[in-house]
């Protein structure tokens, strides 16, 4: 599960909680009414049906709201409902009027302030308002037992201040949340997508650059040989060695410029991996050395940071990662450690790593990747000096 599928399921999990709230309540209320002799079925059987079929409208806009939708047919619905369900009910904000903030918790999610203020306002006023004309009619709240309206209305005038003040701003604020994460991840995948396009773009530059001259004048010279090949056999001979020796020489420039596309850069690597695990939130420390590498060591470390560092994005859940690069006459060694991996076996090193490892076997190189006992995970890359090959 990816990082965006477990913040979707985080939020939508938050958002419901209310929902659960509301049930847990109404199912505390209507058991104490019960045993308190004084149910009301003809308000409780339409109020439990219109809660039962609210709760499907609110699970509707919940999920619109995370798809950056406002579901507005739903929303309508469900307001409805809550309206009917508190009316019926009896208006208790810690029974049914729970349903009316409930649908004002999502109602207010995805759209601008100055809306969700005025729906708030109204919510607060229409609550209030079922409320007191309840009590005034004789409801009886779980707390007042003695229906008094001088207690009953300032307190519901002051529970439903604090919900309509508080239950909207928290769901929105973790709907923002969410939404900035789904755009951070989509930033990122469209640099990345970014970067391929101008890499593909440099490569084709070069490729134009280094060999297109040579094939111009292959051509050129080729179709000169051909009309001097029935007037002056020994010109045309003298251009085809030309076009011969140009044909060499084009094909050492592709083979060059192949062979620099291939090599990563290590410097370049280190730069992009540590911005990349900045930017999901790993602290990255580098310790380099301060001398230039020997001659062929880069290209084979930089294969090797990147498989690290897309096993440490893809399977632990790091807060930091350290790279280190050392050096003597006979050996040169890169070790990148990191913590928050999911404990494994250390032959279990997965078809990246194995690959790595081939590679470095090829240059006379050795791997070694496994969990440590103080939940980190070390791998140790080592190859003998100078390259080989």
């Amino acid at each position: 599960m990816d990082s965006i599928t477990r913040a979707r399921r985080l939020c939508r999990w938050v958002l419901i909680s209310l929902l659960g709230l509301v049930w847990f309540t109404l199912s505390l209320q209507i058991v104490t009414e019960i045993g308190l002799g004084r149910a009301q079925w003809w308000r409780l059987g339409p109020a439990l049906a219109a809660v039962i079929v609210f709760s499907r409208s609110y699970l509707r806009v919940l999920d619109a709201a995370l798809e950056s939708r406002y579901a507005t047919k739903d929303v309508v619905v469900a307001g409805a409902l809550a309206v009917f369900a508190a009316s019926i009910g009896g208006g208790d904000p810690v029974g049914w009027g729970l349903v009316l903030m409930a649908w004002l918790s999502v109602a207010t999610v995805g759209i601008p302030l100055w809306r969700a203020v005025l729906i708030s306002v109204g919510t607060y006023v229409v609550a209030v308002g079922i409320g007191a004309a309840n009590v005034l009619g004789g409801y009886r709240l779980l707390f007042d037992d003695q229906a008094d309206p001088v207690v009953s209305i300032p307190f519901m005038v002051v529970i439903y201040g604090i919900m309509c003040a508080s239950f909207p701003p928290s769901n929105r604020i973790w709907v923002w949340i969410y939404r900035l994460a789904v755009q951070a991840h989509e930033g990122r995948e469209a640099h990345a997508r970014l970067a391929v396009a101008e890499e593909r773009l440099r490569f084709a530059r070069d490729l134009h650059d280094l060999v297109g001259h040579q094939l111009s004048a292959i051509a050129v010279k080729t179709e000169l040989a051909v009309r001097l090949s029935d007037a002056d056999t020994s010109a045309a001979r003298a251009e085809m060695t030309e076009v011969n020796a140009l044909t060499r020489k084009a094909l050492r420039e592709l083979r060059q410029a192949v062979r620099g596309y291939r090599e990563l850069d290590l410097p370049a690597e280190l730069e992009s991996v540590r911005g990349v695990l900045e930017a999901a939130g790993v602290r990255c420390e580098l310790r380099l050395p301060h001398r230039d590498l020997p001659a062929g060591v880069g290209p084979v470390f930089a294969y090797a940071v990147r498989e690290a560092v897309t096993n440490v994005l893809k399977h632990s859940s790091a807060t930091f990662c350290d790279i280190t690069l050392r050096f003597t006459t006979e050996e040169a060694a890169l070790l990148v450690r990191n913590d928050g991996v999911v404990r494994r076996q250390a032959a279990d090193l997965g078809s990246g790593l194995s690959g790595l490892g081939e590679r470095l076997a090829a240059v006379g190189g050795e791997l070694r990747a496994h969990p440590t006992a103080d939940g980190h995970f070390v791998l140790d890359a080592v190859v003998s000096l100078p390259i080989r090959g």
